[in-house]
């Protein structure tokens, strides 16, 4: 439906964006480089003004938004936030990003949010749960939201339903899209012991709507055991790549987001990051494969 509002809300691009930070927007803003959007936590733009929100209105008039949230606690089994649900309503409304994205996670406890995201048993009680906390934000936001699969360093033994299977469920059940990262496949791959590109076989890629890509750090557990930490602080790893390149080659181009959220680098290097999301995507469309969701 044609509408004249300056801000209406439009299909990212099947191409590369990254996390908007801080220390680059001077740059962007003076240069205009060439990239296919921004995305930026919501939790970091829930006041009502001030100079983040003129930046980031300055950002806004030049390229398309992702808006990607932590704090919404969608795998708790407590009710949601509402006045966190209205604060987010309320900047979606202002930016129109062309996607909202959370986590499969809980991040609350009480009345308190925890610096984390928070893996959860995949039983039936917990989709259950899910699944009513997404109708919630759907309606509320009158948009559908994609989630993203997690990051996790342990497993729960009340677990019933297989995480792929678990994911698809909730985008069957809530009309929601689904958000692929990959690295977080490589990670849970490692730390699991199990082979990746069986995961992502399984992975209701139809429902995909986003696709992310990061570095991860490597560590040693109690035992001494190999442990991949989800760190956003590194350049994607050749391994995450290859991942990556199968998952196009199967499913087709997608908006793509390289996440560099700690230590991140000057914007050039930064930039050389989506550059190398960027060819492979033409590459693939190239091929003729596209997607839609």
């Amino acid at each position: 439906m044609a509408s004249t509002h300056p801000r209406i809300a439009a299909p990212l691009p099947a191409r590369a964006g990254l996390g908007l930070k801080a220390e680059h927007i001077d740059e962007i803003l003076a240069t205009r480089p060439d990239i296919g959007f921004f995305e930026i936590h919501a939790e970091n733009y829930m006041g009502d003004g001030g100079p983040p929100h003129r930046r980031l209105e300055a950002i806004r008039a030049l390229y398309p938004l992702s808006l990607h949230g932590v704090g919404l606690s969608i795998g708790s089994p407590r009710p949601l936030d509402k006045a966190h649900l209205a604060r987010l309503a309320a900047l979606a409304e202002r930016y129109e990003p062309g996607l909202f994205s959370e986590h499969l996670a809980w991040s609350t406890h009480d009345q308190g949010f925890l610096n984390d995201l928070l893996p959860l048993p995949y039983t039936e009680e917990t989709l259950a749960a899910a699944c009513s906390h997404i109708d919630q934000t759907q309606e509320t936001l009158g948009r559908r939201m994609l989630l993203e699969n997690p990051s996790t360093y342990v497993l729960f033994a009340e677990s019933t339903i297989p995480e792929t299977e678990f994911l698809g469920e909730i985008a069957r059940r809530t009309g929601c899209g689904l958000l692929l990262d990959v690295n977080n496949v490589a990670v849970c791959a490692a730390n699991h012991d199990f082979d990746p590109l069986s995961y992502l076989d399984a992975f209701p890629l139809e429902h995909v709507g986003e696709i992310h890509l990061a570095g991860y750090a490597e560590a040693e557990d109690d035992a001494g055991h190999r442990l991949l930490i989800d760190a956003h602080d590194s350049p994607v790893r050749p391994g995450v790549w290859s991942l990556y390149d199968w998952v196009i080659a199967r499913f087709g181009v997608a908006p793509t987001l390289i996440e560099w959220d700690n230590d991140a680098p000057d914007w050039a290097t930064l930039h050389a990051e989506a550059r190398r999301a960027d060819r492979r995507l033409a590459n693939t469309a190239t091929r003729g494969l596209r997607h839609a969701v």
